[in-house]
């Protein structure tokens, strides 16, 4: 079982000074879920190298987030995370994109991340997100044509958890907006409630509550 994660390059939260990234429990809780089952798993980032984790993440103290701090085999192959570009979706049984506000600038109009999720979706791979991951199935189509989430339900980081953190008038979009406007069936629980939405191919994850959530689904989905 061989999973791709891919993580943001993007550092800065539009024009402001103010720092972005990954969100470290989005992408430790994920992987730790995966590895514990057994699963190959390769990282990537549109640039490679080490990617910014978000600073307002790097001190949360989970159970995933203090395993990270002690393995310096994970910190390593973080350190070194794969150019997106050099990325085959036919090595690979399914994709992961952790959160973190990064996404929305890079990876949600990054060609090689669009052009990789519609190849596992051709494919009949499973597609996971988590909080404003889902930020990447702004683009990608089925062979169709049609939006991906069209007709799915679908979920992500919701505008009151957006307006909450008060970042509403900073991002780029708003997830939940996008995913509706791509025909997508926005589904979701109270703010900050894990939730996760799950489709033959796409799992979805509302929010960082819902990241051990979500990776569990995927794996379900994979089992199958």
């Amino acid at each position: 079982m061989k999973i791709l994660m891919v993580l943001t390059s993007h550092a800065q939260l539009g024009n402001t000074d103010i720092k972005t990234g990954f969100w470290l429990e989005e992408f430790t809780t994920p992987y730790y879920v995966f590895k514990d089952a057994g699963a190959d798993i390769t990282i990537a980032s549109p640039k490679g190298g080490l990617p910014p984790i978000d600073p307002n993440s790097a001190e949360e103290q989970t159970d995933s987030t203090v395993r990270y701090h002690a393995d310096n085999e994970l910190k390593k192959q973080l350190a070194n995370t794969l150019v997106l570009s050099q990325i085959d979706a036919g090595e690979f049984d399914a994709i992961f994109y952790p959160g973190g506000h990064g996404p929305l600038w890079d990876l949600a109009e990054d060609k090689d991340s669009i052009a990789l999720i519609e190849s596992f979706y051709q494919q009949n791979k499973p597609i996971g997100a988590v909080c404003h991951g889902p930020a990447v199935l702004k683009h990608p189509k089925s062979q169709a044509g049609d939006y991906i989430v069209a007709g799915k339900d679908v979920t992500g980081f919701s505008n009151e958890e957006e307006e909450a953190v008060k970042l509403t008038e900073i991002v780029p979009f708003l997830v939940e907006d996008m995913l509706k406007a791509n025909g997508g069936n926005y589904i979701r629980a109270a703010n900050w409630q894990s939730y996760v939405a799950v489709n033959p191919l796409l799992v979805t994850g509302q929010n960082p509550a819902s990241s051990e959530a979500t990776a569990t689904e995927l794996l379900k989905v994979l089992s199958k």
